[in-house]
């Protein structure tokens, strides 16, 4: 069996294939039902998966999905370290928690937010507290997502945000869209002004799975940012903190920090690192993000900004709708052989480094 074979077509296919894989390799499974339903009325619902022993106190966490249509690529790792027998090869008093679609609406619509529209790894900030300021999404709000989509207002905030760009700096255009913001609700990378369905399933998962344990390595799988087939180890723990460094010596130094500028990502507000270090003070913590290369900045941005549209003023059944649902697949899965190949072997080589550093630890 190729490892093609191991990614999937859709939400639906994925969860059948990830609950019988997990089933064939007798985990214990756990689902969780997400309040809002598919595109065709289905029942969606994030699938949990434990191997090992309960009381282990060292634990492997590996998370799809947080980011919807990213899922295809953690997904197909889940469901390939259990086709592959890898599974049976995990350190002797290590387990194993696969998270699989934490944020399902998103993979089954082909979103990369939430039924709320809520971008869940910026969601994890104190809602009690005034929310962090993006001013530079503020000024540039109405151009990032138009009430129209068509190619004359494609080419005119195209040319606003270059300008911003020749202004300010590439990284500052980047921090501007994606930092993350809380004052538009119908915008790209709203962080919430409460806590979503998604980000709260992840704190209870983590409740119930991870209580005992003491020491956890956590692979959070992303799509969309970085060159095409790559995996960018991007560690959001506090740059000055043992649980960085710690990351640096599991993963040989190949790990990158926005808080230190030496991620294609920007700093950004409210990611779910936070959420997991704030509910497991009784373990050491040591999370990256995998994130995997598919298009250009350009063409990822592009896809995010029109499905925006799509969903506030579009119709999804329309020709148009149709094809703004293939660019924003194509935006964050490459259904491809290579691209396939590229995500799978990146992924055994960290899996493999983690519990290697869990096992050290």
């Amino acid at each position: 069996m190729g490892v093609s074979s191991y990614f999937s077509m859709d939400y639906g296919q994925a969860r059948e294939r990830f609950v019988d894989a997990s089933d064939e390799a007798s985990a214990a499974l756990t689902s969780y039902q997400c309040p809002s339903e598919g595109p065709d009325g289905e029942i969606l619902t994030t699938d949990v998966a434990w191997h090992g022993n309960r009381d282990a106190e060292k634990v492997l966490v590996t998370i799809s999905a947080t980011h919807g249509a990213e899922g295809f690529c953690g997904s197909g790792v889940q469901i390939g370290w259990l086709k592959s027998g890898l599974y049976k090869e995990m350190p002797e008093g290590i387990a194993l928690l696969q998270i699989h679609a934490i944020n399902p609406h998103g993979f089954a619509w082909l979103r990369r937010v939430t039924e709320d529209n809520i971008d869940l790894n910026r969601n994890f900030v104190d809602h009690n507290a005034p929310y962090p300021q993006n001013t530079a999404y503020d000024e540039l709000a109405d151009v990032i997502c138009p009430a129209t989509w068509d190619d004359a207002t494609i080419a005119e905030t195209h040319k606003i945000l270059r300008a911003y760009a020749d202004r300010h700096g590439e990284k500052a255009l980047q921090s501007a869209v994606s930092g993350g913001q809380y004052g538009h609700a119908d915008g790209l990378f709203y962080g919430g002004n409460r806590i979503t369905w998604s980000h709260k399933t992840l704190m209870e998962i983590f409740s119930e799975h991870l209580s005992k344990a003491k020491e956890v390595a956590v692979i959070d799988y992303h799509t969309g940012l970085g060159p095409r087939g790559h995996g960018e180890r991007i560690c959001c723990h506090n740059p000055e903190g043992k649980d960085l460094k710690r990351a640096k010596d599991w993963y040989n130094d190949d790990v990158t920090s926005p808080y230190l500028g030496t991620s294609s990502s920007v700093e950004l507000n409210g990611v779910n690192v936070f959420g997991m270090e704030d509910n497991l003070k009784h373990a050491d913590i040591t999370a990256i993000a995998l994130e995997y290369g598919t298009q250009s900045s350009p063409e990822v941005n592009l896809a995010l900004r029109a499905d925006n549209w799509l969903h506030l003023y579009g119709d999804l059944a329309s020709a148009k709708g149709k094809d703004i649902k293939r660019q924003i697949r194509d935006a964050f899965y490459q259904d491809a052989d290579d691209w396939k190949s590229d995500i799978w072997n990146r992924a055994v080589e960290t899996q493999k480094l983690a519990l290697q550093g869990l096992s050290e630890s």
